[in-house]
């Protein structure tokens, strides 16, 4: 019995780790996504904790926030994601 189940729970847990990759981040770390992706709790903003998810974004966070309020909405990400005029 209990080699049994020691076996179902050693095959189990391969499918544990397909389950943790789901809940992780849409975006690769370093690559840019969509707003939906990183807005985890679809609030229509992204807070810091979310933008974590891209060290690219976090590194960018405070310019992108040009009302100061800690968040990104939609416009600012957008704006963010503009080549700079030249």
């Amino acid at each position: 019995m209990n080699k049994l189940l020691t076996a179902a729970v050693v095959a189990l847990i391969p499918l544990a780790g397909i389950a943790a990759e789901k809940t992780q981040p849409v975006t690769p770390a370093g690559q840019s996504g969509t707003f939906e992706a990183f807005d985890a709790n679809k609030d229509g903003r992204i807070s810091m904790p979310e933008a974590s998810a891209d060290p690219k974004l976090v590194e960018n966070f405070s310019a992108a926030d040009k009302n100061g309020d800690g968040y990104l909405d939609n416009a600012e990400f957008d704006e963010r994601a503009e080549p700079p005029q030249r």
